[in-house]
């Protein structure tokens, strides 16, 4: 699969728990689990003279510090606006019964990933019938133009 291009990586969850620290960048938005969640903006990282990385909300408003080891701190995942077929071969798997659609799933910030879209047969069979009526129309609304 192709590297993530967004300029944010997508958060696993937002329960606090073990995990690799995230350690943003200067001006990066960042989730602080301590903070139950909120959002800020990175506006000071830690150093000699600050034992902390001080956030500020998006908007402006009030900061505040979150721990330098970063393990209270996640990235901010950037919204999916959609994801589109890639132009190759669907896999079909016997032994694990499901087919595989490569997909370019396709962010806010415009950054894209590859990634694959897993159906089992009873979905394909689904989508088969659906894209088969959306052949149909797409026919009748041509001959209607004629």
């Amino acid at each position: 699969m192709a590297q993530r291009t967004a300029k944010q990586l997508p958060v696993r969850g937002a329960e606090l728990g073990a995990g690799a620290p995230f350690h943003p960048r200067l001006g990066d938005l960042a989730l602080d689990l301590a903070k139950g969640g909120r959002i800020g903006v990175v506006v000071a990282l830690p150093s000699d003279s600050s034992a902390s990385y001080q956030l500020r909300p998006p908007g402006g408003g009030e900061d505040w510090r979150a721990n330098s080891d970063g393990t209270t701190l996640r990235p901010v995942p950037v919204p999916v606006t959609h994801a589109t077929p890639m132009q190759r071969d669907v896999i079909y798997d016997h032994r694990a019964q499901q087919a595989a659609l490569p997909m370019t799933v396709h962010y806010e910030d415009g950054g894209t990933c590859e990634t694959l879209l897993i159906l089992t047969p009873g979905q394909v069979e689904v989508y088969y019938a659906q894209l088969g009526k959306l052949i149909e129309a797409r026919e009748s609304a041509r001959e209607h133009e004629r």
